[in-house]
């Protein structure tokens, strides 16, 4: 009896210490529950709410309703909205067609506008266009613009053959030159080659420089041939080397090459040394 006794109070204990984590797990389940409701997901369990938590899952879902026909989704149901919401909803979806037709999408409904909101897409459909002949982009059409404007648009070209034509570009068409401009060209083009010769660049023709360029010219490529030799680079070109520019070079190298042995340090090689410097290296270097 005793033993069964003392078997009841254990397990009623067990019990009672296992209610907050049974009531804590509830309440869990129940806020998850809540949650889902308040965002729609299928999850959700309607009969498991309060009825506080129902109006305010009803709140929810009327505010996403509202949110869906803003956005024009397809889960909008109008029905669903009041009067107020409904004339906001409508407004909204006006200017939004004002917006859409002023700068050209293709969401845009004409037969929507006002009088005034045509006139005012149709000018800035004007003006678009305009700023597109001007820029070369888009897809101008030139026949609705004024007398003024297509002279604008005609300066423009010329102004941007012009620089396409200074520049070297693939656009530049020599035929829209003037003879001022064609001589302005031919001079930037003949400057740039020299710049070219003069930096030792690959676009270089020599065959364009004048004698006096090509004469300053071919002094700049020796003493730039001399430097790389001299560092030891690939671009240098032993052939073009005076014959006292190659002994120069022989007798720097030599002394370079005798320094590193004797200091042990640099790329030495002892084959090119005399007898005599081979013998005042220290041994170990």
């Amino acid at each position: 009896m005793r033993t069964r006794l003392t078997r009841y109070l254990w397990e009623s204990l067990a019990g009672f210490s296992l209610w907050p984590v049974l009531l804590f797990a509830q309440s869990s389940d129940l806020a998850q529950n809540l949650t889902d409701c308040k965002n729609g997901w299928e999850t959700c369990d309607r009969s498991r709410l309060s009825q506080s938590e129902s109006v305010d899952v009803a709140l929810a879902d009327h505010l996403r309703d509202v949110s869906n026909c803003r956005s024009s989704f397809a889960s909008c149901d109008r029905s669903k909205l009041t009067p107020q919401e409904t004339d906001a909803l409508a407004l909204a979806n006006h200017q939004q067609n004002v917006s859409d037709c002023k700068s050209g999408a293709t969401s845009c409904d004409q037969s929507r506008l006002t009088q005034s909101e045509a006139r005012e897409s149709a000018a800035a459909a004007h003006q678009r266009n305009f700023d597109d002949c001007k820029d070369g982009t888009g897809s101008c059409d030139l026949s609705p613009l004024s007398p003024a404007e297509t002279r604008e648009v005609d300066t423009s070209m010329r102004q941007r053959n012009l620089s396409d034509c200074q520049n070297d570009t693939g656009d530049c068409d020599r035929s829209k030159l003037t003879p001022a401009q064609t001589a302005g060209v031919v001079a930037a083009e003949h400057q740039h080659n020299v710049w070219n010769c003069e930096n030792g660049w690959d676009q270089c023709d020599h065959s364009k420089l004048s004698t006096r360029e090509a004469a300053r010219i071919a002094s700049s490529e020796r003493q730039r041939n001399t430097s790389a030799c001299k560092a030891g680079e690939a671009a240098c070109d032993y052939s073009k080397l005076t014959p006292a520019e190659a002994n120069l070079l022989a007798d720097t190298e030599h002394k370079r090459n005798y320094t590193a042995c004797l200091r042990g340090y640099g790329y030495c090689d002892r084959s090119r040394l005399s007898a005599e410097e081979t013998s005042s290296i220290p041994k170990g270097k």
